[in-house]
């Protein structure tokens, strides 16, 4: 007699092997700044980009869609560009101004320098973000979205005003038919890579 599958540890499991799938994927793509750029072009055309006021950009990490080499033109478009950086598991959101106030810190990665971070000119509420730019490791054509599993973005998102869009840069082979997804999870409102824009359901119809 065989043993029940424990349904969590069975998605638990899904979820790992598409992580590897999507992370083997992506560091094996050739041409990622001209891809990158390509998305992030696209990205800056949306309507909603050019309505806002305020919009998050996400710094590239490791093979993520890469926004750095796209960040000086939107800090000259003289919209206020936000960045979240991460603190105790949490994300906190600064303001960018240049590409000065960028350094490298631990794991090597991009991210605002500590020096300035505890400056109130510099700290900025989710409520003001009017687009956010969201990364991940996979997803799908619903919206449906996987991260790294420590949850950073769904505890941010979950804040951000309902009229705020959320759009997913990822490249093509980041896409999947259907990635797992919980009561929990946000859907993303469009997801953009070089290939397509995948509207997305987005939190008005998951209630998110």
């Amino acid at each position: 007699m065989t043993s029940p599958v424990d349904p969590a540890t069975d998605i638990a499991s899904i979820k790992t092997r598409l992580r590897e799938q999507a992370h083997a994927a992506r560091n094996a793509l050739p041409q990622k700044d001209e891809l990158s750029r390509k998305i992030c072009e696209s990205f800056m055309a949306l309507p909603a980009y050019a309505a806002a006021k305020t919009v998050m950009f996400y710094v590239d990490v490791r093979s993520e869609v890469r926004t750095r080499h796209t960040l000086p033109d939107a800090l000259a478009s003289g919209k206020r560009i936000v960045v979240p950086y991460c603190v105790d598991n949490e994300l906190e959101l600064f303001l960018l101004e240049s590409m000065d106030e960028l350094a490298t810190g631990m794991y090597k990665i991009l991210e605002p320098r500590a020096d300035l971070r505890e400056l109130p000119s510099k700290k900025v509420p989710i409520e003001e973000l009017d687009l956010i730019m969201v990364p991940g490791v996979a997803f799908d054509r619903r919206g449906g979205r996987m991260g790294h599993g420590k949850g950073y973005y769904d505890r941010l998102l979950e804040h951000a005003r309902l009229d705020t869009p959320l759009i997913a840069l990822a490249f093509e082979c980041q896409m999947f038919p259907e990635v797992p997804t919980a009561a929990h999870d946000i859907f993303m409102d469009a997801i953009i890579t070089e290939a397509a824009v995948y509207p997305g359901i987005g939190r008005k119809t998951t209630g998110a």
